[in-house]
């Protein structure tokens, strides 16, 4: 299973259910990762994005809410339920999304994280782990940096040791 996700400096990744950036570069790379596999995410992600799930996409919405229900989604109450439903498909087509939660609940799980790492700062309420500080990941690969209006970003690839 892999995950993705957009990071500030301080691996912000969000506040009041939006992310602090938007770079159409980066949007284009998450979509062609994502695209005919299987997406993992919290409601509240789900309900960040516009009025349908992600096309051409499975969606897997993780959410305790027992009474939540949307057609174009697979809701899953619990990590059992999630991993019996995540039986069906093969690891490597597996990517999680987030939000915050859902990338602590499922980390442990990953072994490939892709993170579009922006040098800079915003108002954030919401971090993903900081891998650079955690002895069982490691820096794969990174991209050249590069910039959008200004932002300075960079592609980076990380393994579990």
């Amino acid at each position: 299973m892999k995950l993705i996700v957009a990071v500030c400096e301080d691996w912000g990744i969000g506040k009041d259910g939006d992310q602090p950036f938007y770079i159409p570069e980066d949007l284009r790379q998450y979509k062609e990762k994502t695209m005919g596999n299987v997406t993992i995410m919290g409601r509240k992600t789900l309900e960040a994005l516009p009025k349908v799930a992600l096309k051409n996409r499975i969606s897997i919405v993780l959410t305790r809410d027992v009474d939540f229900a949307r057609d174009d989604v697979v809701v899953c109450n619990d990590l059992e339920q999630l991993s019996q439903t995540l039986m069906q498909y093969d690891s490597d087509s597996i990517f999680v999304i987030g939000g915050q939660q859902i990338y602590e609940l499922l980390l442990d799980r990953c072994d490939t994280a892709y993170v579009t790492k922006i040098f800079a700062t915003a108002d954030v309420d919401r971090h993903f782990p900081n891998l650079d500080e955690m002895s069982n990941w490691r820096l794969h690969g990174q991209s050249e940096v590069r910039e959008y209006e200004g932002l300075r970003f960079c592609y980076c690839e990380y393994r579990k040791q």
